[in-house]
């Protein structure tokens, strides 16, 4: 899929991921408020390396600053089985609809995949978000001790064909 322009203001350009972004996707993800106190667990070992950006579709919501671009958000959708593994936006870009274009982006690519829904175990945070973005509660994933030590939401994003 090719990248593409948002209408929020500045223009947000979705392209691939690669193996230079690494280091900040890894920052993006630990440094994330949603993960702050008792959460905080849960990624301060998590890393985004170059292997993982190669073996899965990663994207990067890049906004224009004359340099290049900033990386605002991030998801990563692994096709087997269908499941939206990571999607993160910078706290400072919160709330001006990148998670929205994201969620948007990744649909269509599952769609290009062949893919018909896609599973996603939401942070507890996040819960509000999946539900506002069009996903479908459709369960729970027990805890994982210790990096997650409680339960969290289960959603299913449904993908229509063209």
């Amino acid at each position: 899929m090719s990248p593409r322009t948002s209408p929020v203001s500045p223009p947000i350009t979705i392209r691939r991921a690669v193996a230079r972004d690494a280091k900040r996707l890894t920052r993006l993800v630990r440094g994330s408020g949603a993960y702050a106190g008792r959460y905080a667990a849960a990624v301060a070992g998590y890393r985004v390396g170059p292997d993982y950006i190669e073996a899965h579709r990663v994207f990067v919501a890049v906004g224009a600053d004359g340099q290049g671009g900033r990386v605002l958000g991030f998801y990563s959708l692994v096709l087997a089985p269908p499941e939206l593994d990571l999607l993160f936006v910078a706290d400072e870009a919160q709330g001006r609809g990148i998670g929205r274009l994201l969620v948007a982006h990744m649909r269509a690519e599952a769609r290009a995949a062949g893919l018909d829904r896609v599973r996603v175990v939401s942070h507890l945070p996040a819960e509000g978000f999946y539900h506002r973005a069009g996903a479908v509660r459709t369960g729970t994933a027990l805890a994982s001790p210790p990096a997650v030590p409680w339960d969290r939401p289960e959603f299913e994003f449904r993908v229509a064909s063209e």
